[in-house]
């Protein structure tokens, strides 16, 4: 998904779709509008009822939303698109020209043709002096003589609305069928003349009207015509998609939730598209409501993947470890690993490093037994703790040392004499061979690395055999770090038995793995001065 050249491809650049594209820049979303050029309301010279854009041409509306959203990363470019198809974990969009782009989801803000009747003389008035909506157009021609030319039933209810704006009003009633007594009465009673006869003709000079011409020859004089034409939404690229459809008292249009959803999750719909009442307002409204929700959405899958990654890692180590011990008061008993205690007992005194340190046990043994012990680990909990109870043993400050942290953060040329790792397995997935091969490199030469770890499960484990774990052999230890034989040699590699309590308290004998190896003194010059009167 994160190769999909866009978030959101916007289908259409009128005032829905650059709403829509508008909240995507700003949320920081990969968008292209891909624009036609064809919107609604291109006929019109002015815009009204748009807050703060009274008066102003819609062309120059649009112009100032390309420049809105160009502003904050939205790419535009001009032409059609041909088909949308799912793809994958999203669409691909077929451009008229070019090549097909892939994106996450498409808003489908195409719009709507007003098909009017084949009258000769309306179509070319349209949106000047042949008119729509009332609310858009009807102050500039109030008190005017209006006809309205009813198209369908609908009719009726733009009839009585344009009596609002004049007191002079003429309907053509063919397009609304017989007409019953009532809804004539009701007409009537406000002054509304009637004409039954069908139109066949608009005249006047230029874009002006003079009259309206009747089929039986009758010429009525308007100085505006209101009609609605019968809306064509543009959808026929997503014909084959099968889309839900809603079928309204002006037409089907595309079906759409509360927030701009379609039947098909990925593609998304706003403005004229979805219903022919929107004004400009109406549509930048829901434009916007739209490009919100289709964020939110995004951002929704965005989380769920990245959830369902991690679930299906895992938690990360220092997350796993970090809830681990602050589960509980204490993890460990406080007592120094038996084989750190025996192998450092015939050792000369050094620097060491204890790598998973834990509550510090084996740091603090090491600083009391002539040591400067340094103690690492991933959780910050464990580190507390150990720095408390080195404290309440009165270990000097300078002695010893904790950090929270993994070797990545060491100086890579920190040296000790001895880096010990104690039973450095996890549940969680670890790069244990890794880790110690990094630990390898902080030796000093002369200095050695030893690694304890479970060489079997504890008897009252009672596994069957598929989920017993299975523990690396030393030998298998000492193969999987690979170090150069030339630089190192292995001094112990062996299964020690350790004495220990079941649950109950009984007596119980679990095996440990023990490898312990030795950086050669002769890669210093003065390791061997360095390391004067060091014992195995």
């Amino acid at each position: 998904m994160d190769n999909m050249q866009w978030d959101v491809v916007v289908i259409g650049g009128g005032a829905a779709g650059l709403s829509a594209a508008l909240l995507l820049g700003r949320a920081r979303r990969r968008t292209l509008v891909v624009d036609a050029g064809s919107p609604r309301n291109r006929f019109a010279g002015h815009m009204h009822g748009v807050l703060g854009q009274e008066g102003v041409p819609p062309a120059e509306l649009l112009q100032r939303g390309r420049a809105e959203v160009s502003a904050y990363g939205v790419r535009i470019t001009r032409g059609t698109v041909e088909r949308v198809d799912p793809s994958g974990a999203g669409v691909e969009v077929t451009l008229h020209e070019g090549e097909p782009v892939q994106a996450r989801t498409v808003i489908v803000a195409t719009g709507m043709t007003d098909e009017l009747p084949g009258i000769p003389g309306l179509a070319e008035r349209w949106g000047r002096t042949v008119l729509h909506c009332p609310y858009c157009h009807g102050w500039e021609v109030a008190d005017q003589r209006l006809g309205v030319l009813t198209t369908s039933p609908l009719g009726l209810h733009q009839a009585q609305l344009v009596r609002q704006w004049s007191d002079t009003v003429t309907v053509f009633t063919a397009g609304l069928g017989p007409l019953d007594a009532a809804a004539e009465l009701r007409l009537r009673s406000r002054g509304i003349d009637l004409v039954a006869s069908p139109v066949v003709e608009v005249l006047g000079a230029s874009e002006g009207i003079d009259a309206v011409r009747t089929a039986d020859g009758a010429l009525t004089a308007v100085d505006a015509l209101f009609t609605a034409g019968t809306p064509r939404p543009h959808t026929a690229f997503l014909d084959h998609l099968g889309l839900a459809t809603t079928d309204t008292p002006m037409g089907r249009f595309l079906a759409v939730d509360g927030t701009g959803r379609t039947s098909n999750d990925r593609i998304w719909a706003a403005g004229n598209v979805t219903s022919a009442g929107l004004t400009v307002p109406m549509s930048i409204g829901a434009g916007a409501l739209t490009g919100g929700a289709v964020n939110a959405a995004l951002v929704a899958e965005d989380f769920d993947r990245a959830a369902a990654q991690d679930h299906a890692a895992g938690p990360a180590p220092s997350e796993y470890w970090e809830h681990r011990y602050t589960s509980a008061e204490r993890m460990w008993s406080g007592r120094v690993n038996q084989v750190l205690a025996e192998i450092a007992a015939d050792l000369v005194p050094g620097r060491a490093l204890d790598l998973g340190c834990g509550e510090g046990a084996d740091a603090i043994w090491l600083a009391q037994h002539g040591w400067t012990a340094t103690g690492i680990d991933i959780s910050g909990t464990a580190i507390r703790r150990a720095t408390e109870a080195a404290r309440s043993a009165g270990i000097p400050a300078d002695r010893i040392s904790f950090v929270a942290a993994d070797l990545s953060t060491l100086d890579e040329d920190d040296r000790y004499d001895l880096v010990t790792a104690s039973f450095l397995h996890s549940p969680v997935a670890l790069p244990r061979t890794e880790i110690l091969r990094a630990a390898a490199r902080h030796v000093a030469p002369g200095g050695h690395l030893l690694i304890t770890g479970h060489a079997s499960a504890p008897a009252w484990a009672d596994l069957p055999p598929a989920h017993e774990p299975r523990f690396r052999t030393p030998a298998e230890e000492v193969e999987e770090l690979d170090l150069d034989p030339a630089q190192w040699t292995v001094r112990v590699a062996e299964t020690r038995p350790r004495r220990i309590a079941d649950p109950q308290g009984h007596p119980a004998s679990i095996d440990d793995s023990v490898v312990l190896l030795q950086h050669h003194q002769h890669l210093a010059a003065d390791a061997a001065a360095g390391s004067a009167g060091r014992r195995r």
